[in-house]
């Protein structure tokens, strides 16, 4: 499918909170590992070894000591990765969402319970400890036969407030003189009317541009009016500089998005389809009933090539959406012939726009 945006005039005012991010402000991702129990027999299997060693290490925490050349079969355990982000300015005994996910070939995390978990950051140290019943969306059922249907993911799943905030994680947002903003799309008449929106606001010197990204700002010290301050700060209204035009292509689901003020000059486009068929049957040889022979199956292969008639069509110059759309539709191409004829067209030089795979 093909998506166009008529986007935002760049003349359009913007609030300043929805343009930056403020450093020191922001999610921390967490990680940790433990069982889900209490699984209708949709645990790991016995091929999962580390599971089993996962149960065994328990077990011996709670003083039960196992045989050394027992392994413990358990069908109703899964070894799971237990994953959180961290929000800035949590504090201790705050709840956090979890996300709960098989790592071994458990068939579903339905009805499991999670094990108390430690959650680590990056520097290896405890910020959260989760536990709790995991919420699972999708669902899984086999037959005897060995048929099954699945709906969604049931290997992974949700626990709501599931972790409570052990550390808090250090910040310089109230020490530093200064309070740093960091733009989400790097451009410099942005940057620059953000300082001089800041200056206006709040007096001159206030603000000072370091880079397209970076913007320095002079804030009170006091937290009380920290807090005042940056709250003023991200109501300010502040006209975007104009950015690039872009032509966005996602090749896995078929997907072109046309960006505002995306010009095409003049060009003259040929365009054919080319469809390759392959169809594949089974002859069966079946001799007599007394001649001793054996039923044999040959493969058959039936190949075809097909060329669609190329037409050549002339692209008049466009400055608008409509008309860029207007001109493709007319070719008569799929999603990903577009994205091949718009490939083609920003290699000859008639299209201004910068092109993003994702």
């Amino acid at each position: 499918m093909m998506l166009f945006f008529t986007g935002l005039n760049a003349a359009c005012a913007a609030r300043l909170g929805d343009l930056v991010d403020v450093e020191g402000i922001r999610g921390n991702q967490l990680i940790g590992y433990s069982l889900v129990v209490g699984l209708d027999g949709t645990g790991d299997k016995n091929q999962v070894r580390f599971t089993s060693q996962s149960v065994t290490n328990m077990l011996r925490q709670f003083g039960v000591q196992l045989p050394a050349k027992v392994d413990p079969k358990v069908k109703n355990v899964a070894a799971v990765a237990v994953s959180a982000v961290l929000p800035p300015g949590y504090s201790r005994g705050q709840a956090i969402d979890v996300t709960v996910s098989s790592i071994g070939d458990a068939k579903s995390l339905r009805g499991g319970t999670l094990l108390l978990a430690q959650l680590r950051g990056a520097d290896g140290e405890i910020y959260a400890l989760a536990q709790g019943n995991v919420v699972v969306g999708g669902t899984q059922a086999q037959g005897n036969s060995g048929s099954s249907i699945t709906v969604n993911t049931p290997t992974a799943g949700l626990i709501p407030n599931g972790a409570t905030v052990e550390r808090e994680i250090p910040t310089d947002f109230q020490s530093n003189d200064k309070v740093y903003l960091s733009l989400h799309l790097p451009e410099f008449k942005t940057a620059n009317n953000i300082v001089n929106a800041l200056n206006g606001t709040f007096g001159e010197g206030t603000a000072t541009a370091e880079s397209a990204t970076r913007i320095a700002v002079n804030a009170p010290r006091s937290p009380g009016a920290r807090v005042a301050f940056m709250s003023a700060l991200e109501d300010v209204s502040v006209t975007p500089g104009r950015m690039s035009p872009r032509v966005v292509f996602n090749s896995r689901t078929g997907t072109v998005v046309i960006g505002e003020n995306v010009v095409v000059h003049a060009a003259a486009v040929s365009h054919g389809n080319l469809t390759v068929t392959i169809r594949e049957s089974a002859n069966v040889s079946q001799p007599s009933a007394l001649s001793g022979g054996r039923t044999a199956v040959t493969p058959q292969s039936e190949l075809r090539v097909s060329q669609g008639s190329g037409h050549s069509v002339v692209i008049p110059t466009a400055t608008t959406l409509r008309s860029i759309v207007n001109a493709l539709n007319g070719l008569g191409a799929s999603p990903d012939d577009i994205m091949s004829i718009l490939q083609a067209l920003h290699e000859a030089g008639a299209l201004d726009a910068e092109l993003v795979v994702i």
